[in-house]
Parts: structure tokens; C-alpha cells; sequence
């Protein structure tokens, strides 16, 4: 089989290579304690554009850390409310994207499931973007907040959190049942479901797809910091032409890593990775999922990139079907 990345038996051995910040649990300790002390305000109103017999639609806003409105759809199934707990499922969208169309989501109400996809702040959605941030950001919510002097300015460390209050909220509907509420998506929306599970600890399975937000320095080294990752090239190119800075900005880009949360997940988790993927490359995506210590499995596409994986969403319906 060709090779992008390392073989595949190093591959389950690797544990990355960007650093880890000596405060990191300090640092989500307190971005969780911001986040408690956030009113999310939930408001949900039906959606005038689409109307079903079967299922319900809902835009459903809520506050996120700093004061930001966030935008997700939420639908559910037509008797949701007179017909007992339901489980639920939270979809997190690819880099620079959006929640997507409503009707492609109605499989999940018809098999009982509440449903919510959210839109990440500042990018292709309806959410808020009320940052205020000290220095460059040059294309990208990677390197957003990266010459902030306050690492809690770091976009992606908001984003984070999004998941975790889309996650409370939705746990705290009536018709849902708290205990059985799952994530899901691929890329950028993989690496948010990786921080979600690992940051809020009631979610029971989390299915990520070749997640991106993953070991930083690899990507790099591999001269690999380009499409998704180009911000990062950009960002030396412009602040830090002679690399004099790089362990410092890869340590700071290490509190929004999701191979350093990974150990924090206590759900079950299904990952799926393309073995050929130039975008996010294995090695990266196999650094969190090697640090994961609760229950897992990962299915492999040994010819796949960054592209869609046959079969890969049927399997997470099943896989969530469990909850």
C-alpha cells in the first residue's frame, strides 16, 4: 500500500509530538468555570422555511462564553414532547463550513432521536462573533488569539466551549434524555467532537472523523501546513520569518490540541481515518486516538484522503442507535 504518513504499526504507537502546555488542566479547569458561569439563555423558534408532518424545527440560540449568540438547528421527532426521553445526537460541522440543510437530518428523528447541529462562531453559519483579540488573525481561527498575550483569547478555546453549553442545553430539554446523548463529525467538526466528549463527561459516544485540530507541530514538520492547516505556514512566514519562536507558539497552540484533551473522554468512541490523507495526516489524527483510555475502535480506509468514506455515516447511525 502506498504511504503519506508513517506505517501503520508505528502508526498505533505514536504519541505526537506538539508540546503540551506545563498549566493545561489548569487552563480548561478555569475555561469550564467560565463557561458554568454562563447563562446559555436558550430561545428556540420554529424554523418559518421548512414544515413537516413528522418532525419538528427549531433555530435554536444560546450564549457562549464572552456573550457570543450561537446558532444551531434542532429538530425532533413530531411527538418529542408528550412521548417519554429521547436520545440525542450534536453534529459539528468541517472547517469554515455551516450547519448544512435541514431535510438531510430528518433520519434521525425518524429513529427516535433529537437532533442538533450547531454553527461554529465566525465562520460560514448564523453564530456571533464577538471576540476581541490582540493581534493578527491572518485567515484562520487557528492562529485567532495566537499573539494575544491572554491564552484564553484563543478562538478555538471558545469554540471548544460551544460544544460543551450546545451539549448542556440540549441535555437539559425535556424530551431528552441526559444520559444518552452522543456527537459526531468529520474534520474540523471531528476535532469538536473529540473536545466535547472530552470536556463534557455525560456525553456517551462520540463517533470523530478524521479529525482535524490534532498535533500542530507534525502537521508542520510533515510540510503538510497548507489547505486547512496553511494559516499556520502563513502565520511564520509573516511573525516569526526565522522560526525563532517556534516552541513557544506551538506550546500556546497546544491548549486548543485535541490530542492533549483526548485523554480526558469517557465516552465510547468510534474514529474513522483515511490512511491517505494528505489534509489532516494520519500520524495526527493517530496521536489523540492513541491517548484515548476509554472504550474505542477505529475503522481504517487504507485508499481514502480527506473525502468521504463509504459507508462511514451508516455506521455512526448504528454505532449511535446504541445510545
Amino acid at each position: 500500500m502506498p504511504l503519506v504518513d508513517k506505517p501503520l504499526p508505528e502508526l498505533y504507537e505514536y504519541r505526537g509530538r506538539n508540546p503540551r502546555p506545563d498549566d493545561f488542566d489548569a487552563y480548561w479547569a478555569a475555561a469550564l468555570r467560565e463557561l458554568d458561569a454562563t447563562d446559555p439563555r436558550p430561545e428556540l423558534k420554529p424554523n418559518p422555511v421548512l414544515s413537516s408532518r413528522h418532525v419538528d424545527c427549531f433555530d435554536l440560540w444560546f450564549t457562549g462564553v464572552g456573550g457570543a449568540r450561537i446558532y444551531s438547528k434542532y429538530i425532533r421527532p413530531k411527538n418529542a414532547p408528550t412521548a417519554g426521553k429521547h436520545p440525542a445526537v450534536l453534529q459539528f460541522h468541517g472547517y469554515s463550513g455551516h450547519s448544512g440543510d435541514w431535510l438531510d437530518k430528518f433520519g434521525w428523528p425518524a429513529e427516535g432521536f433529537c437532533y442538533a447541529a450547531m454553527d461554529c462562531r465566525g465562520q460560514g453559519g448564523r453564530s456571533e462573533d464577538n471576540a476581541q483579540i490582540k493581534g493578527p488573525t491572518l485567515r484562520g481561527h487557528i492562529v485567532r488569539g495566537l499573539e494575544d498575550p491572554d491564552p484564553r483569547k484563543l478562538a478555538f478555546r471558545q469554540i471548544y466551549l460551544d460544544t460543551v453549553q450546545l451539549a448542556r442545553v440540549v441535555m437539559n430539554f425535556p424530551e431528552v434524555d441526559a444520559g444518552r446523548v452522543g456527537c459526531f463529525g468529520g474534520s474540523q467538526g471531528g476535532a469538536l467532537t473529540l473536545a466535547c466528549a472530552a470536556l463534557e463527561p455525560r456525553i456517551r459516544r462520540a463517533a470523530p472523523v478524521y479529525p482535524f485540530l490534532c498535533d500542530y507541530q507534525r502537521v508542520w514538520e510533515m510540510d503538510l501546513a497548507k489547505e486547512v492547516y496553511e494559516e499556520i505556514r502563513l502565520f511564520f512566514r509573516m511573525f516569526d520569518p526565522r522560526h525563532e519562536r517556534v516552541k513557544d507558539i506551538f506550546t500556546r497552540l497546544g491548549y486548543i490540541d485535541c490530542q492533549h484533551l483526548a485523554p480526558r473522554i469517557k465516552s465510547e468512541v468510534l474514529m474513522f481515518t483515511g490512511l491517505m490523507d494528505p489534509v489532516c495526516p494520519p500520524s495526527a489524527q493517530f496521536a489523540a486516538y492513541n491517548k484515548i483510555t476509554a472504550k474505542k475502535d477505529l475503522v481504517l480506509y487504507p485508499d481514502f484522503a480527506h473525502e468521504p468514506l463509504p459507508g462511514q455515516i451508516d455506521r455512526t447511525f448504528n454505532f449511535m442507535r446504541g445510545l
